[in-house]
């Protein structure tokens, strides 16, 4: 059996015929409101059995006008698009928005956000590293909405924006299939991050889906491979492009799907530098579409997240949560997902131009 709905100020407001301003000033200020218009409010509250919210009355005594938000690599210039469009978002209703970086570590994460929670922002805006069922807890009942952003949060209470990495995966891998490879290097991790699961789940659909067709099955098996890394970051793909190099010609992949944009900078390198030729040795494509990937020295393939308009996204739902806090109202979560698209350029085809 549903529970019931807790009433709002909102509820308030409409049975006593007056706006929801005046319900809060009654609740906060009732020596302003004149004597009738306040017995008609706490009447209302009386009738409807109506209890504030405290952490939203907490929220509204102490906060700044400021929200905060925190990434995984501030040097990852993904990271930094989705805080511009955050920021965007945040400027348009007066606020200010702090960045915090964990660097990829969990601990950090923590001392990020436990420092944000003292400073009383409204809201958080988190890229989590991994599992962010406690934080997502830990900060509601401090009374600071939080909305995940680049990650999926269907399994959790709270708001969400991000890409459909299965299907950037699929496309990527799919144009790799379609350029003619049979063996196929992902480079990714680590394997406890949602969004590397996803991507490589993608990748292995674009296999199964070109085996699956008789085309596909007369060109032979696709194989892929999985090239772990510990960190999403040039010096990682530098390092797995050496480890690739390494490999005789007869069991190394022809193609190359990397995590990230920045992996498949550091790739680049490491297949120039062990005389590989991109695209005629190695083929490659990254993922993000930072601007840096358009200017290599070999423009880069890659999947395209819309960056900023996911931060921009973000804010919004932040917003309405912590509108619908301050009201007293209830909130629905709402999962946004926006929809990869796959650009090509010379690291991935022979075809595409050079510049």
């Amino acid at each position: 059996m549903a529970a019931a709905k807790r009433p709002s100020v909102k509820d308030v407001a409409a049975l006593a015929g007056v706006a929801v301003g005046t319900v809060s000033n009654v609740l906060n200020r009732p020596d302003i409101v004149a004597e009738p218009t306040r017995r008609a409010v706490e009447d209302a509250i009386a009738t409807l059995g109506f209890t504030r919210n405290e952490s939203a009355r907490q929220l509204r005594a102490g906060a700044s006008r400021s929200i905060a938000m925190v990434v995984m690599d501030v040097a990852n210039p993904f990271f930094t698009d989705l805080y511009v469009g955050a920021e965007s978002f945040a400027l348009e209703r007066g606020y200010s928005i702090q960045l915090g970086n964990s660097g990829n570590s969990g601990d950090r994460e923590q001392q990020q956000l436990a420092a944000f929670e003292q400073q009383r922002v409204r809201g958080v805006l988190l890229a989590p590293i991994a599992g962010a069922e406690s934080v997502v807890e830990r900060l509601r009942e401090h009374g600071i909405p939080t909305v995940l952003v680049d990650r999926v949060a269907s399994d959790l209470e709270a708001c969400s924006v991000a890409v459909d990495d299965v299907e950037g995966g699929r496309l990527a891998v799919g144009h790799l299939i379609a350029e003619g490879h049979r063996r196929i290097a992902f480079v990714g991790g680590p394997a406890d991050l949602q969004q590397i699961r996803d991507r490589v789940e993608g990748a292995r659909r674009a296999v199964a889906e070109a085996e699956g067709t008789a085309e596909g099955a007369g060109s032979g098996p696709v194989e892929l491979v999985i090239v772990p890394v510990e960190r999403l970051d040039a010096g990682d793909g530098r390092d797995a492009a050496g480890r690739i190099v390494a490999q005789p010609v007869g069991e190394r992949p022809t193609a190359v799907f990397a995590a990230n944009d920045l992996l498949s900078l550091g790739l680049l390198q490491g297949f120039v530098a062990g005389g590989l030729r991109v695209p005629e040795d190695i083929a490659l494509i990254g993922y993000d579409d930072i601007d840096f990937a358009a200017t290599a020295a070999v423009p880069l393939s890659a999947v395209r997240q819309p960056r900023r308009e996911i931060g921009y996204a973000a804010g919004e739902l932040l917003f309405r949560e912590i509108e619908d806090m301050e009201a007293g109202a209830p909130h629905v979560h709402q999962h946004v997902r926006f929809v990869p698209e796959l650009v090509v350029r010379r690291s991935s085809s022979a075809e595409a131009p050079a510049a």
